[in-house]
Parts: C-alpha cells; sequence; structure tokens
C-alpha cells in the first residue's frame, strides 16, 4: 500500500510536535538541573533565561506569577533545580522548559570564580573609594578600548560625536571574548596609560551571557585598570550585568552607550550654559553703564558744574576765614611766649652775676682765668685781672 505524503506548514508541523510532547507524561512534569546563562528579568515581570550544562544548553522561560514566588534573584552562573513543563514555542519552532518553580542547587563554576576574586580583589582594597580617580570634566581625548565592530563601538563614537564632537576619539581595537581576550584588553588599557595618549578611557563590550563577559572577570583586566593612572568608565554589558571591571574602574556605566554619555558633558548643554552666562554679562554690563550714566547725571546737575565760579568764590571766602583765624593763632601764640620770655628774664637776672658786681663786688682771676677765691691764692706780684660791672681792671698784687 502506498501513502501519499501529506504537505504541511510550518506552523502546522510546530503545533503537531507541540500536541506529541504535550502527551509524554514525563515532559508535563519535569525537573532540570543545570546552570542559569542568558538571564533577562523583562519589564513585564517574566523571567527569560537558559539552562547549560558541559554539554548542553536549553531556552527557559518563567512566567510573573511564578516568578512572583521565588525567594531568590537569578542570576547568570548560578546553579539552579527548575521545575516545568517541556513544549514547542511555535512561533520559534524552538522546545524551551516553561518552569513552574526553582530553586537554587549552589553556585555554577564560573559564578564562584567570580564570587572568590571579587573577594580577593576586594580585600586588597583594589574596590576601596579612595582610590577612585574623578572623570575630567572636558576631556579632549577619549580612549575607546572594545571590538572593532558591532553595536557597542557604534553607540560610542556616535554618541561621543554628537555630544561633544571637540574631543577626539581614539579606539583600541580589542578582543572582549574567548581566549586571548583578558590579555587583549590588558594591553590596550596598559598602551593608553604608556603612551598617555587619552584623558579618560572607556573599557567595554555589548550585553551577553557570564561566559561572554568572562574576560572583564579576569583578574589581568582589574590589576591593569587599578594600576591606570587615566581615569576609566567600565561599560560591560547591560544595566543587570556586574563584572570585576566594574567594581575596579572609577566609575561604572550601565551600558556603553550609558559609558559615552558620562564620559563627556552634552554639547547643547554647554552652549545653552555659555548663553545664559552671556546674557547675564550682557545685562550685567548694561546696568553697570545705566548706575554710571545716573551717577554722571547727578554729578553734571550738580551747583559746582552749573556754576563753577560761584563755588570758587566761596572756597576764597573761607580760605580768607582761615586765612583770619592762622594770623590772630599766631599772634595769640607769640603774645603768651614774650610775656612767659619776660618772667623766665626776670627770673634769670636774679640769678645773674651781673646784679652781684652792679652792687660793689668784682670777681678776681688770674692769667689763666681761674677765679681767685682766699687770699692764700693770691701770691706777691701775680697778676690779677678783676672783673668790674662796666669793665676789666688789670692789677699786681703786692
Amino acid at each position: 500500500m502506498v501513502y501519499e505524503k501529506q504537505t504541511f506548514t510550518v506552523s502546522q508541523l510546530n503545533l503537531f510536535i507541540k500536541d506529541i510532547l504535550g502527551q509524554i507524561p514525563l515532559l508535563n512534569s519535569i525537573k532540570i538541573k543545570g546552570e542559569v546563562s542568558n538571564f533577562k528579568h523583562h519589564s513585564s515581570g517574566h523571567m527569560y533565561m537558559s539552562l547549560k550544562d558541559e554539554t548542553g544548553v536549553l531556552r527557559a522561560v518563567m512566567f510573573k506569577n511564578s516568578a512572583m514566588t521565588l525567594k531568590f534573584r537569578p542570576e547568570n552562573g548560578m546553579q539552579v533545580i527548575a521545575e516545568g513543563r517541556v513544549s514547542v514555542y511555535e512561533r520559534d519552532g524552538q522546545y524551551q522548559l516553561y518552569i513552574n518553580a526553582m530553586e537554587q542547587d549552589g553556585k555554577g563554576n564560573l559564578y564562584e570564580q567570580f564570587e572568590k576574586l571579587k573577594a580577593k580583589l576586594q580585600a586588597e582594597g583594589l574596590f576601596d573609594q579612595v582610590h577612585k580617580k574623578p572623570i575630567p570634566q572636558y576631556p579632549k581625548r577619549i580612549g575607546v578600548v572594545t571590538a572593532p565592530t558591532g553595536a557597542a563601538v557604534r553607540d560610542i563614537i556616535n554618541i561621543l560625536s554628537r555630544r561633544f564632537s571637540t574631543a577626539n576619539v581614539c579606539l583600541y581595537p580589542s578582543m572582549v571574548q574567548g581566549d586571548g581576550a583578558a590579555e587583549s584588553i590588558k594591553k590596550a588599557v596598559e598602551y593608553f596609560n604608556n603612551t598617555n595618549s587619552v584623558d579618560v578611557l572607556i573599557v567595554g563590550r555589548g550585553g551577553g551571557s557570564i561566559e561572554d563577559l568572562w574576560a572583564f572577570n579576569e583578574e589581568v583586566v582589574a590589576r591593569a585598570i587599578f594600576a591606570s593612572h587615566i581615569p576609566v568608565i567600565s561599560a560591560v554589558g547591560h544595566e543587570t550585568d556586574f563584572t570585576i571591571v566594574d567594581f575596579v574602574s572609577d566609575l561604572r556605566a550601565p551600558t556603553p552607550s550609558a559609558a559615552a554619555e558620562l564620559a563627556v558633558p552634552s554639547g547643547e548643554d554647554l552652549f545653552d550654559k555659555f548663553r545664559n552666562i552671556e546674557l547675564r554679562l550682557t545685562s550685567s554690563v548694561r546696568k553697570i553703564f545705566e548706575n554710571r550714566r545716573l551717577l554722571l547725571k547727578m554729578y553734571v546737575e550738580k551747583q559746582i558744574f552749573r556754576d563753577p565760579v560761584s563755588k570758587i568764590s566761596e572756597k576764597n571766602i573761607y580760605l580768607d576765614h582761615l586765612s583770619r583765624m592762622f594770623e590772630n593763632s599766631v599772634t595769640n601764640i607769640l603774645t603768651k611766649k614774650g610775656q612767659q620770655l619776660g618772667v623766665m628774664s626776670s627770673k634769670l637776672d636774679g640769678l645773674s652775676p651781673l646784679s652781684t658786681l652792679v652792687r660793689g663786688y668784682c670777681v678776681a682771676k688770674d692769667s689763666n682765668g681761674n677765679v681767685v677765691k682766699s687770699v692764700e691764692q693770691a701770691k706777691s706780684g701775680m697778676e690779677i685781672n678783676l672783673t668790674l660791672s662796666d669793665g676789666n681792671v688789670e692789677a699786681v698784687v703786692k
């Protein structure tokens, strides 16, 4: 007997396979053990992920109602046991696990390595805030360490060019995934530091699984970034992705696009800022000129400017008054000093030896001018000088 082959549409085949899987009791309630990868918690509340082991990968989804019952937050690299049913998603033609419940089953190998290195570097102080360098406000040159192709580098360059076109972008093409990626990133960071050719560094790549991002969890990359004297902005994966590089960098950006936003100021914002400063300066200058104009007008309207001769006459009158006061003061002082001089002269006359001489006395001096005070000093034949009230007389002692 010959059977004619029937032609199916893709949708019919997918539904047929879905019905077959639904008839297998084992697949309607099954537990799967694996490591979480490519985890995404959608804004709808649904959780999308992959479960993997050493040789295989299984797509999985956990809808909002089931996800709300979880007592932990799934993370990439986490080892879990998921319970649910296996079915086909007709649109994609792929079978996946629809998870009803999930529990932790220890941690995956990569996650354990991540936590171990994180604890080690944190204990050494590589994550301490004291080591964080400030990001320059107006960088002239921006270094980018990422893959030369892909959305990440395009987004970074486009945003930098749009926001701050005066800055030069220097791209160091680097491996960001797979064997040799860590050394490639390390070499790029060291190149920029050795050449001192940029003001700030953006190091990163687009999103991916924990395996895809693992180069940014390598110790050699972490230590190269910590040793960098150039400020480093990490830009690895999506907002929910965290790597060792995020902790050791000077600033963490949730995405490569956000890193470009953080690295440079907005040209439009700067233009508006400088425009506002210009307007304020112009307004201030105008106010100053207006105040000076009003002040000048006030001075011009003063009496001295309208009739300067009368003001000079007033000052002349005042000057005459001061002159008279000065003359009177001088006269009074001279009179007072003259009176004081007369009194002092009278006292001085009373003490003067001339007054004594006027009463008939004289002063005898020897030839050397010494006063002869005693008869014992007067020797016979000695010449002496007698000072009288009206002159001197020469005499000889007998």
